[in-house]
């Protein structure tokens, strides 16, 4: 709980690696993840590194890997699953891994090579076996299939029944013929094309093909029209072929007889079924040689990723003066140490290394990055803080209070019972199947989304409930589990109502002040029978708006109290006084009496003498102006209100001058006391404000007495006095504005509140109520679709649409609202050296 509440604590430590065993120890750390490694080359370009070369064979390998995977996804063959996790391997075995793949990818290149090759022979015979078919009858018809050709230059030809070749040679003409196919999409443009450039000396026969045939380019299913052109000329047979070209036409030869013609389509069918035979041999080896790689291809995938990660992280280590040893710099938490030295002698261990890896603890100014360990349950919650900013190294972490603060205000904006157990039950099916793989490995990021807060939805989906109970709404319908304290019985025998009464008016008013009418309030959430009363709305929206400002002071008090434990661990108490103190009694003595206020009218005022109790906002607009209260709340309130106006007003110059003017005195005239602390100045970059010496207890790291005096003649040189109160007098506006925009921004959980109920309702009364309304056999028939558009937008509109909208004020509410009162979120974020947290382009690419 103390590294979720404030982080870990962090320390830089130096690792002194033999050449021999940095490989080993390397993957040690990488295994357990306890480090984050500096840079200690940055001025050397990534091209003149020294194991450059071995990150480009693991680049190669890679590059192997996925046209592997690529092919065994084409192959619809599944990869075995991914539970196992091998250590990276030795680098004496890199070679190996890489004669492997080679070899493979060789023989699959040469597989495959030899298929397309079989396909595309089996694709032209079978286009040319189209064309023979087809064209049988281009040149000679018989009657009974009349001729679909144009004859442009000779048009008296159309009218003959019958065309031969004789018949075309007694035109004088030397006539030739090209045939083939082109694509469907292309034809009209072809003979366009044709008609253009050849003049009408060109005769276009055509029609299509009845089954697809793959296209060789696309691999896709494509509609062919086989063509035959009758041209006259060698001038014109050589157009048309560039324009065959152009339009990248498949064209075969066109037999000169009959009989030649039945001699190539038995031919062509007899190499037809050769290469059926062949090819689905070929096909089967294929496949043996796939299933075969993907037996072990993301075991290499994983050893390939850890060992380029190591050879990365060799990279930014230096050598020593003797070239022997290997020396990084690495983050770590002072928790994790022991792990650490363990590690490093288990690296060694393995290596056979003679003389011992070992780690060093140094002393810094650098700020430490920030380290809170999660779950998958609070991971969530901690998210939602980081996408603010990540967190100063060791002040306040939000998380712990969102997990709670979070789903609550979320669900008094969402509060429906009906709502909130249809998301709670989605959450909990989420959470339930948390651990399967098709869930988690979607690549749908709206889904990911909803699937990763799934923890933050079913703790939103659990307080709606309750919220739901409190306000005793279920999709817009009160629930009378206690039975109301309000009673319409003694009014009539009270005499106050009569059947004359009941006749006359169309709307009456319960009495609680007749005895009887009211027994007590509801023992959980508010009375059903508001859900009856023509002043409901009148009554929750005052009930709400009350809630709203009340919550809204809490939520701010609690941020602002949060903010001392940041000033008490960084050693800064001269900021309780002058920054807390001022600005809890800013808050408190104006707006804290108001929620005072609220509450003392709730306690005080009774039924009887509710008709004369004060307007609240009127008091409080009238604390300000000082003016005379007519009717005061209670006794002696002018006199606390101008106290309390007073105070407020003496908050603000404390808040504004007092911090400027002690760092002030600290730099001149407190100079001697700096050497009364001992340990480590903790100051944040670029940061003038925190100006303050912390004490330490890390007396092992080598701190002396010269250093913090010289450290503390470093801050006295940077602190700038104007700077200073600049500053302050920014942070003093924003507060003092802020707290009363803040408080009128809370008034967005009354506004959302009401806008999903009457939302609610307004889809009960227009569709629900529908269908109900209808009492004969087919009104029952009538229900079920009416159910149905009910259900789905209650799910769209209500669910959906309304629950991201609360969730995005709530979100609000806790970045701008609660943070800024103690969370600057200026730190770095933790990124330990960790092969589980490295991705993989493959998984990106969905190869995995």
């Amino acid at each position: 709980m103390s590294s979720l509440l404030r982080g870990e604590e962090m320390c830089l430590a130096q690792l002194f690696l033999q050449s021999g065993s940095a490989y080993d120890c390397i993957s040690e750390l990488g295994e357990l993840g306890l480090v984050e490694f500096r840079d200690l080359n940055p001025n050397v370009n990534a091209f003149q590194r020294k194991h450059v070369n071995e990150i480009k064979k693991c680049e190669e390998m890679e590059r192997i890997l996925g046209y592997l995977l690529r092919e065994v996804k084409k192959a619809h063959i599944s990869l075995p699953e991914r539970d196992m996790n091998p250590v990276a391997p030795s680098p004496k075995h890199i070679m190996t891994i890489m004669e492997q793949l080679q070899k493979l990818e060789v023989e699959l290149g040469e597989v495959t090579r030899n298929k397309e090759k079989l396909q595309k022979n089996l694709l032209e015979l079978t286009e040319y076996t189209h064309m023979l078919r087809i064209t049988r009858n281009f040149v000679q018809r018989t009657t009974e299939e009349p001729l679909q050709v144009h004859y442009e230059e000779f048009p008296f030809l159309e009218k003959d029944t019958r065309m031969d070749y004789s018949s075309m040679q007694r035109l004088g003409a030397k006539l030739g013929f090209i045939s083939g196919l082109i694509q469907r999409a292309k034809i009209e443009a072809f003979e366009r094309m044709l008609w253009r450039v050849c003049k009408g000396y060109t005769i276009l026969s055509s029609a299509e093909v009845d089954e697809y045939l793959e296209d060789p380019d696309t691999g896709e299913p494509t509609k062919s029209v086989v063509f035959l052109i009758s041209y006259w000329g060698d001038q014109i047979g050589q157009k048309v072929k560039k324009i065959c070209d152009c339009y990248h036409c498949h064209l075969y030869p066109y037999p000169s007889s009959n009989d030649e013609r039945n001699d190539v389509v038995e031919g062509l069918r007899t190499r037809i079924q050769d290469l059926h035979t062949v090819l689905h041999r070929t096909e089967d080896y294929l496949r043996q040689v796939l299933i075969k790689a993907s037996e072990s291809v993301y075991t290499w995938v994983v050893q390939v990723k850890k060992m380029k990660a190591i050879y990365y992280i060799l990279n930014l280590c230096s050598f020593d003066v003797t070239n022997k040893c290997l020396i990084s710099e690495v983050w770590c938490p002072v928790n994790d140490i022991p792990r650490l030295r363990r590690a490093l002698e288990d690296g060694s261990r393995k290596s056979g290394a003679t003389v011992p890896s070992f780690v060093n603890r140094i002393p810094t100014t650098d700020t430490p990055p920030t380290l809170i360990r999660t779950n998958k349950f609070t991971s969530g919650f901690q998210n939602i803080v980081d996408a603010y900013g990540v967190g100063s190294y060791r002040e306040v972490n939000p998380a712990p209070f969102t997990i709670i603060t979070f789903p609550f205000l979320f669900a008094v904006m969402f509060g429906d019972l009906g709502h909130g157990v249809i998301m709670s039950l989605l959450a909990f099916w989420m959470v339930r199947y948390e651990n399967n793989r098709k869930l988690k490995n979607t690549r749908n990021e709206i889904w990911n989304t909803f699937f990763e807060g799934r923890y933050i939805i079913l703790m939103m989906g659990l307080f709606s409930i309750y919220t739901g109970l409190i306000y005793n709404d279920c999709f817009s319908k009160s629930l009378n589990i206690f039975g109301s304290g309000w009673s319409v019985k003694a009014m009539f025998e009270a005499k106050k109502w009569t059947n004359d009464v009941l006749g006359a008016n169309d709307i009456l008013t319960l009495d609680p002040n007749v005895t009887g009418v009211f027994k007590g309030p509801y023992p959980f959430g508010i009375d059903p029978i508001w859900n009856l009363a023509s002043n409901r709305l009148t009554f929750l929206n005052s009930y709400k708006m009350k809630m709203s400002v009340i919550l809204g002071i809490i939520h701010m008090s609690f941020g602002v109290v949060l903010s001392t434990y940041n000033h008490r661990h960084f050693r800064k108490k001269y900021n309780l006084y002058l920054v807390f103190l001022p600005e809890l009694l800013f808050l408190l003595c104006l707006f804290g009496y108001l929620v005072f206020m609220i509450f003392y009218k709730w306690l005080v005022f009774t039924a009887k003498d509710s008709r004369h109790a004060p307007s609240i906002l009127i008091h409080f607009i009238n604390m300000f102006l000082h003016a005379e209260e007519l009717e005061p709340l209670y006794p002696g309130q002018s006199g606390l209100q101008g106290f309390l106006v007073i105070i407020a007003v003496l908050s603000v110059p404390v808040l504004l001058l007092g911090k400027p003017v002690y760092l002030y005195w600290l730099q001149n005239g407190g100079r001697n006391r700096l050497g009364m602390y001992r340990g480590y100045e903790r100051v944040r970059r670029n940061s003038d404000e925190e100006l303050c010496l912390l004490r330490s207890e890390d007396m092992e790291e080598g701190s002396s007495h010269s250093e913090l005096t010289s450290s503390g003649e470093h801050l006295s040189e940077e602190f700038n006095f104007a700077d200073e109160c600049l500053h302050q007098a920014i942070h003093t506006i924003e507060y003092c504005l802020g707290c009363v925009s803040n408080t009128a921004s809370y008034l967005r959980l009354w506004a959302l509140s009401l806008a999903h109920a009457q939302l609610s309702e307004v889809l009960w009364t227009m569709v629900m109520r529908v269908g109900l309304r209808m009492d004969t056999t087919l009104g029952v028939i009538f229900l079920v679709p009416v159910f149905s558009l009910f259900a789905v937008l209650t799910v769209s509109i209500l669910l959906v649409m309304e629950g991201l909208s609360a969730f995005l004020h709530a979100l609000r509410l806790h970045w701008v609202e609660f943070q800024n009162k103690f969370y600057s979120g200026t730190g770095v974020k933790f990124c330990p050296f960790s092969f589980s947290l490295m991705p993989s382009s493959f998984e990106h690419d969905g190869l995995l």
